[in-house]
């Protein structure tokens, strides 16, 4: 299913730009989401480069939700973006299971393995960890609340 609610807010005079989108947290609509995610005017202008770190980190995160949070059960994700400054300051939750300890995994990668030889997962929260700046998890009335920014360039 697509995005099912979108809201958009635009306040010019602070260069302020926000937008939200719901959809249900299956990985069909995790990568239907990331489409609508994508096509929103705050991301739709970023250069290749910050596209492509801001892919990588909201695809890890969805997918961590779908795959992880709600592997027992159907839920929503929701995604708050806002630009300004030159960053994307990016609020997620979800519904489903906490995360095991009440924090996100460290992330750190196995530096000791060989190329040929590493796991096929488990890069994801290092990948996370890498490209955002200020991430912090809280667990709250049974929602899990995830935040972290991203500094980001546009096209000219």
């Amino acid at each position: 299913m697509r995005g099912d609610r979108r809201v958009s807010q635009h306040e010019p005079a602070d260069q302020v730009a926000t937008e939200a989108l719901i959809f249900d947290g299956d990985l069909e609509s995790v990568r239907a989401g990331l489409m609508d995610l994508f096509a929103i005017p705050l991301l739709a202008g970023l250069s290749d480069n910050s596209r492509g770190a801001v892919e990588i980190v909201l695809a890890e995160v969805m997918n961590n939700i779908a795959e992880h949070a709600y592997a027992s059960f159907p839920g929503k994700i929701e995604v708050w973006i806002t630009a300004h400054d030159g960053f994307l300051f990016v609020r997620v939750a979800d519904t489903g299971l906490p995360m095991p300890g009440g924090e996100p995994p460290g992330g750190k990668p196995n530096e000791a393995a060989e190329v040929q030889n590493l796991p096929e997962g488990g890069f994801g929260w290092f990948l996370i960890r890498s490209l955002t700046q200020g991430l912090t998890y809280r667990r709250e009335g049974g929602h899990n609340r995830l935040s972290f920014c991203m500094g980001v360039e546009y096209r000219v």
